[in-house]
C-alpha cells in the first residue's frame, strides 16, 4: 500500500483483510470462533478407537493419490491394437492393460473402504451437538477434513486423466475375447466387478459421488440414529470454521490453508447433497458468498479445481431460488 506521497506503508495487524471487508459489505460476516488445530490435533482417549479405525483406511490415501497422478495409461498399445490389428499387437495391448486395471481396482476398493468407514465418522461428530463435537473431538474433525482433502484431490486428478476410462473401456471390450481364447487365467476383474468399476469411473467425480451417496443412504436408513439436521449442522459448521480460519490467517503454511479450503469445499458440496433446500439459499447456514470470495482471493496456490467442484458437483446451484449474486460469482 502507498500513502499520499507515494511511499509504501505497512498494513496494520488489526486492519481487516479484503475477504473480511467483502464479507462485511455483502452482509456475510462470519462469526465462527472455533479453532481446529489441524496441524497438531491428537486423539483423546474417547476418540482413540474410532480414530485408529479411520486412520487405518486413510493411511493408504497418499499412495492411492501418488498412483493416480502418475497413471500414464496404455494409449500407445491400444491404438496399435485397434489401427493395426494382429495377434501380436492385441496381446501387447492386453498385457499392458491388465496390470493397469489391477491398479484401477485398487482405487475402486479404496472407495469401498471409505464408503464403509465414513458413516462411523458421521455418528461420532453428529450424534450430539455438532458444533461442540467438532470443537471437542478435534482429531476426528481433522479426519473429516482428511477425507474431504483426499476426495477432492482424487477427483481433480481423475477428471484430467482420460486414459483411465479409455483403458478400462478397452479392457471390457477385450474381456470376452480373452475368455474365448482361454487367455483369462490372470484376470482378477471379471464381469460383475468390471460392471461396478465401470459405473464408478464413468462418473466425473467418483469419490465425491461415493461420499454423497453413502451419506444420503446412511440418513435414509437411519442406521446410526443421527438426525439429518445434525449432519447438516456439522457440515455447515465445518465449512464456516475452515472459511474463518483461512480468512483470519490462523495458519501460516500454504499446505494447511489449502487443506482448510478443500475441507471447506468438501463440506459445502456434501451439505448441498444432504440438505433438502441446498447450500445456496439465503437460509443456508454456510456463508457462501464469503466462501467463494476466499477461494477466488487465495493467491498462494490455484483454487480453480475447488471452484469447479462447486460449479459442477453441487446439486442446487442452478435452482430458481439460488441468489443471482451467487450464480454470478460462480459463472
Amino acid at each position: 500500500e502507498r500513502n499520499n506521497e507515494g511511499k509504501r506503508t505497512e498494513r496494520s495487524e488489526t486492519e481487516p483483510t479484503m475477504g473480511q471487508l467483502l464479507a462485511h459489505i455483502m452482509g456475510t460476516q462470519h462469526v465462527e470462533q472455533i479453532f481446529i488445530d489441524f496441524d497438531n490435533a491428537k486423539p483423546s482417549a474417547q476418540e482413540q478407537e474410532l480414530w485408529d479405525q479411520i486412520d487405518h483406511v486413510l493411511k493408504a490415501s497418499p499412495q492411492v493419490l501418488e498412483k493416480l497422478t502418475s497413471y500414464s495409461g496404455c494409449e500407445q498399445w491400444i491404438r496399435a491394437a485397434i489401427t493395426s490389428p494382429s495377434p501380436e499387437n492385441e496381446d501387447a495391448a492386453w498385457n499392458k492393460v491388465l496390470p493397469a486395471v489391477d491398479q484401477l481396482q485398487e482405487f475402486y476398493e479404496f472407495s469401498l473402504q471409505l464408503e464403509k468407514s465414513f458413516p462411523k465418522l458421521l455418528v461420532a461428530l453428529c450424534r450430539d451437538d455438532p458444533k461442540a463435537s467438532l470443537s471437542n473431538q478435534q482429531a476426528l474433525a481433522k479426519q473429516l477434513g482428511d477425507v474431504f482433502d483426499f476426495v477432492l484431490r482424487f477427483d481433480d486428478a481423475k477428471m484430467v486423466n482420460p486414459a483411465i476410462q479409455n483403458d478400462f473401456s478397452y479392457y471390457r471390450r477385450s474381456l470376452s475375447r480373452m475368455k474365448l481364447s482361454k487367455k483369462d487365467l490372470n484376470i482378477k476383474v471379471r464381469d460383475e466387478l468390471a460392471n461396478r468399476m465401470s459405473l464408478f469411473f464413468a462418473y466425473p467425480t467418483p469419490m465425491m459421488k461415493v461420499l454423497s451417496e453413502t451419506t444420503v443412504k446412511f440418513l435414509d436408513d437411519n442406521s446410526g440414529n443421527v438426525s439429518r439436521d445434525n449432519v447438516v449442522g456439522a457440515l455447515g459448521n465445518m465449512a464456516n470454521i475452515c472459511l474463518d480460519m483461512v480468512d483470519k490467517h490462523k495458519f501460516s503454511s500454504n499446505e494447511t490453508n489449502m487443506f482448510c479450503l478443500r475441507a471447506m469445499t468438501g463440506a459445502i458440496i456434501l451439505y448441498d447433497h444432504v440438505c433438502y433446500t441446498g447450500v445456496f439459499t439465503k437460509k443456508s447456514m454456510i456463508q457462501m458468498r464469503a466462501a467463494v470470495g476466499v477461494l477466488k482471493g487465495y493467491t498462494d496456490a490455484s483454487t480453480d479445481g475447488l471452484l469447479n467442484a462447486l460449479r459442477f458437483t453441487t446439486l442446487h446451484l442452478n435452482d430458481p431460488d439460488t441468489p443471482g449474486a451467487i450464480k454470478q460469482l460462480l459463472a
